[in-house]
This record gives structure tokens, sequence and C-alpha cells, in this order.
């Protein structure tokens, strides 16, 4: 029964065909705690339980992409929220300024939260390991989840307050 459980959860890989991709450059399939541990130091998800990282993270896919892959672009519709696990990142917010992104930053939540244009340009300077939340699943996961909505709303006020002492002092 334990077997079962981790592989609803996604502790265990399910992959009765042997269709699952071989490990990539940074090694094995990534386990439901670890992406846990990952989604934890995003200051967006602060307030959340540990049910509702849960729940995230059964939505959140590992991707890995070569150096120079463009993973966004100024202008462009955002569909996805990137958190950085392996590697490093360069984001184009203007000719010239430049931000790096290394393990532990993260970068599309603006986009993936109101449905905007991408505000920056980020390319992957070295290969990456990515987790992944695509915003319709975000979007699906919310509606069922009002109790996450609540602490998103929570986080996102405290940072625009924030932001305005910042403007004020």
């Amino acid at each position: 029964m334990e077997l079962v459980g981790r592989m609803l959860d996604g502790s265990i890989p399910y992959d009765p065909k042997g269709a699952l991709p071989r490990p990539g450059l940074f090694g094995d399939h990534l386990r439901q705690d670890e992406k846990i541990e990952h989604l934890q130091r995003v200051p967006l998800l602060s307030g959340c339980t540990q049910r509702q990282l849960r729940s995230i993270a059964r939505i959140a896919e590992v991707r890995e992409v070569p150096a120079g892959t463009v993973l966004t672009r100024t202008g462009e519709p955002g569909e996805e929220f990137f958190v950085i696990i392996d590697g490093k990142a360069r984001v184009e917010v203007s000719a010239r300024k430049r931000v790096r992104l290394r393990p532990g930053d993260f970068f599309g939540e603006m986009s993936m939260l109101d449905g905007g244009p991408r505000s920056a340009t980020v390319v992957a300077e070295t290969a990456l390991r990515l987790l992944v939340i695509k915003r319709r699943d975000f979007s699906l996961l919310l509606s069922k989840a009002s109790d996450l909505t609540r602490s998103l709303l929570t986080v996102l006020s405290q940072r625009v307050r924030q932001a305005e002492q910042a403007l004020n002092a």
C-alpha cells in the first residue's frame, strides 16, 4: 500500500511501459519532498502550509534545458513560472540592466498570476534544471483551494506594503 501511495504522490515514478526519459544532465527524478524544499524558498509561497506546498509540488514538473535556451522573452505571453534548481540564468530587463539568477531564484510569477506579458527576457547561461508550474494548472489549483489563494494574497499584500515603504523612505 505504501508503494501505491508513493506512486500517487509522485515520490516514486510510475512507468508501466518503461517510457520515462533517461536521467538528464543533473541526474535522476526529483522526489516530491525535494520539490517542496525548493518551493519553500520562493517568497511568493512563504505563507503556504505543508499541505498547500504538496499540492503545488504535484503540479510542478522538472525540466532541463541547455545553455543558451531563451526561457522567457519580453512582451510575449507568459504561461509558466520557474524555480531554478541547478545552473545559472541571465535576466535581461534592458540593454544595460542584467541580473544573474542562481539556484533558489525564481521568475515568471507575475505573468503566471495576472496573465500579462513577460516583463523581461531570461536566458540560460548554463544548463539548467528547473521546477516549472504551468499557469492553467496553477489556476485550477487556486480555484479548488481557497486557503491557498488567501495565503498568496497575504504574501502579495505584504510585498506591496514593503515596496511602498521603500519608496516613501
